[in-house]
């Protein structure tokens, strides 16, 4: 069962209901029968009116202010403070767009409601009053729309009405047979966390518009459509297809004014499709994506979903639900993620509130990055896309940031973004620095840039679009370098994300020189500019400059009891067992640490991390983060410990984390991505084939995990012994393979399949 989840009630809540989507629209559906009731999203809605003016008039004056303070005077508490003064507007926030009600009478009995992940289709089975009903939605990529559809095994057994209801201000409209509604999204809204007497502004005129359009294909019966819905009566089927649009135009441009024009082009969608082919045409789409990867672990289990959830909280091993995780990560990514979408947010693209938590934006410290963790490495090469398409625009706003606040050329991304492609330090002076002032997050996407060409060794995009953008980057950090007394080149100002420090005084700070955290990323930027050059055949002078600072950075020191240092003084932590863990960022997402290579420095992220986790796990996504560190440090049990603990506390009874009224899913998108590193790793010159299963998997396989190099591999094991492995080459080239306590060098051309291991 471990490519399904199934349920033998309907969603108690938001949280519970089963997530569509095609990267564009989404859809949570809550499978009730009287009340049907699901929830839609679009991309593109997002509150705000365009693009924000960054203020700041005294941006280069402010950052001598702080490195004067820091350089010369050692305070680092007027240096945080000091940076209040580079902060922005805050970011606007994601928004729901409309929910579909369908409404029905009868008790139903036998009831089931189900996600099959391989088809990408929600279906909901039960009986009233002996007729037995089918219920199935989707999401279609290539037809771009939700479809809904009701069956019957008794002819003229569907009565129902369907209604478009929306949290903002709607009008219904009704034109040849098609029903739909039509509405701005807030024009002005103030963040979830701050007080506001009127939180939530709508402005005629002002604000992205959307069109939301429904038509109803029948089966004999009768149809009704009015400007209160569609009223369906005595009919033998039904086949609802849904579309939406917005007025957005682009994040440089304030959005179109008429919703109306949002409309049509919903409309035009519904027309247009092919309802007999609408199934087999999603069905191609999806299942084409999903199948070039999978994983099982053990036996399937046929439990509903939220039954095996408690059952592991009592303490039962059930690895088929750990693989039924990793294979609705993939799903996910799936469904929110697609090229020519916005890249996967906070939420992915499902959301039910006009004030979301965190804005429900692009946080760029960890959880944006974490959302594509699993796409090259399981075979998702095409979500990918979108998160370029974000960079790029980050990239041109952060240029006009970076000149403004910093007088210096390049670009750079801090800490929030939204689809107003904001990229300085937010909060207008009243935001904390320990997150807002992150000046390196920019630095961190553009690895996943050089990641992605590892994996897929696609050169005409390393040169086309992830070159320049590394470029930039590098721009940015080698202008912001700055000489101390000793000669050394530190990253001014500089933090650990969201984490502060204790002074001998007992005040708390962020703000310091480079912090290790900042060490790490751009030792790696320089490493990657370079090696994107070699690649490309490149040799600029931008290249070599980078090359000489690399070797002027702060090394990465230990401290006397044998912990990687996380500020360049061994500071009390505020939090010592703190939700991140960016000081460990060269064990993981990094791979400059290595037990085999730089035993030192893995000696002390194990001693970093043993204290990290001296308490409970501090979220989804950072249990999520601990399973790769761990697995990078060959602790397969640990790993296994933290993932028993995500799925007994910190998920909702459809895998969707959940803690509390807290939904952050990039704890799902980590966990699809750390999880393998447990199974595959190839950071290193060396593939590693099963380098730290835990011993509860002692039976499992997976299919299609890639490789850095451009390779991809079936596994199967059994008693914790490989029985049979291939490995596939879509490039030519050499590669060295640790498998099953061997270590071989196999030279394969692009097309070529190896059996390593023959399954007897």
């Amino acid at each position: 069962m471990s490519h399904e989840l199934w349920f033998h009630t309907p969603a108690a809540d938001w949280f519970e209901a089963l997530p569509l989507g095609n990267g564009h629209l989404g859809a949570k559906v809550f499978g009730r029968i009287a009340e049907e009731r699901i929830v839609l999203n679009l991309d593109d809605v997002w509150s705000g009116d365009g693009p924000r003016t960054l203020t700041v008039t005294d941006g280069p004056a402010v950052l001598a202010d702080v490195r004067q303070m820091l350089l010369d005077e050692g305070d680092q508490l007027a240096a945080t403070e000091r940076t209040r003064a580079l902060q922005g507007p805050l970011v606007e926030s994601y928004q729901p767009l409309a929910d579909l009600l369908i409404r029905a009478t009868g008790e139903p009995q036998d009831y089931r409601r189900g996600l099959d992940l391989h088809t990408g289709i929600a279906a909901v089975d039960y009986t009233v009053d002996g007729a037995r009903f089918r219920r199935e939605t989707y999401v279609s990529t290539p037809d771009q729309v939700m479809v809904w559809t009701i069956t019957a095994d008794r002819p003229g057994s569907i009565d129902l009405d369907l209604e478009l209801t929306s949290q903002h201000p709607v009008e219904a409209e009704v034109a040849d047979g098609i029903y739909g509604v039509v509405g701005h999204a807030p024009s002005d809204l103030t963040i979830e966390y701050r007080q506001s007497p009127d939180p939530i502004r709508y402005e005629e005129g002002r604000g992205i518009g959307f069109g939301v359009a429904l038509r109803a294909i029948k089966q004999n019966g009768t149809a009704t459509v009015t400007d209160q819905g569609v009223a369906v009566r005595g009919a033998d089927s039904l086949t609802v297809v849904l579309s939406a649009a917005s007025t957005f135009a682009g994040w440089k441009v304030s959005p179109g004014r008429d919703p109306l024009v949002a409309l049509r082009e919903a409309t035009a969608a519904v027309n247009a499709v092919s309802v007999e082919k609408l199934r087999g045409r999603h069905l191609d789409d999806h299942v084409s994506l999903y199948e070039r990867a999978e994983l099982r672990l053990g036996e399937p289990v046929d439990l509903p979903t939220d039954e095996r959830i408690r059952s592991v909280a009592a303490g039962r091993n059930d690895p088929d639900l750990v693989a039924l995780a990793v294979n609705f990560g993939r799903y996910l990514l799936m469904a929110s993620s697609r090229p020519g979408t916005q890249a996967a947010n906070l939420q992915g693209i499902w959301n039910q509130d006009r004030r979301p938590m965190w804005a429900s934006d692009w946080t760029n410290n960890i959880n944006t990055q974490m959302n594509y963790w699993p796409a090259d490495l399981t075979g998702l090469a095409e979500c990918f896309h979108p998160l370029t398409d974000l960079l790029e625009g980050l990239a041109e706003s952060g240029a006009e940031t970076a000149r403004i606040l910093y007088g210096a050329p390049g670009w750079v991304s801090h800490h929030n973004a939204d689809i107003w492609r904001a990229t300085w330090p937010v909060g207008d002076g009243g935001d904390d620095p320990v997150w807002s002032m992150c000046a390196t997050c920019g630095v961190w996407l553009t690895a996943h840039l050089m990641e992605h060409y590892r994996f897929q060794q696609d050169q005409d995009w390393l040169r086309d679009r992830a070159y320049p953008l590394i470029a930039g980057a590098a721009e940015f950090v080698l202008w912001m370098l700055v000489e101390d007394g000793d000669g050394r080149l530190q990253f001014v100002p500089s933090t650990a994300p969201e984490h502060h420090f204790v002074l001998p005084s007992g005040e708390k700070a962020s703000v310091d020189l480079t912090s290790t955290y900042d060490s790490w990323l751009i030792r790696e930027l320089f490493a990657n500019l370079v090696e994107a050059e070699a690649a490309l055949g490149l040799s600029s002078e931008l290249a070599a400059r980078a090359a000489a600072a690399r070797d002027r950075l702060p090394g990465i020191r230990v401290t006397p009891d044998g912990r990687l240092h996380e500020w360049p003084t061994d500071w009390q932590p505020s939090e010592p067992q703190h939700r991140h863990q960016s000081h460990l960022y060269g064990l993981y997402p990094g791979a400059e640490i290595d037990p085999d290579r730089t035993p030192e420095w893995a000696a002390a992220a194990r001693a970093s991390l043993e204290l990290r986790t001296s308490g409970a796990t501090n979220g989804g996504w950072t249990a999520a983060w601990l399973v790769a560190l761990w697995a990078r440090l060959y602790e397969p049990e640990k790993a296994s410990a933290v993932i028993g603990d995500y799925l007994s506390r910190l998920v909702s009874d459809n895998l969707l984390h959940r803690d509390g009224d807290i939904f952050q899913i990039d704890a799902n998108f980590g966990m699809t991505g750390c999880i393998p590193e447990l199974l595959i790793q190839s950071h290193t010159d060396t593939i590693r084939l099963l380098p730290a299963l835990p011993a509860d998997w002692p039976d499992g396989s997976f299919r299609g995990l890639r490789a850095r190099g451009g390779l991809s591999f079936d596994v199967t094991w059994r008693d914790g012994r490989i029985t049979a492995a291939t490995v596939r080459a879509a490039r030519s080239g050499t590669h060295r393979i640790a498998v099953a306590g061997d270590l071989v060098t196999v030279t394969l051309t692009a097309g070529e399949q190896l059996d390593l291991i023959r399954a007897a």
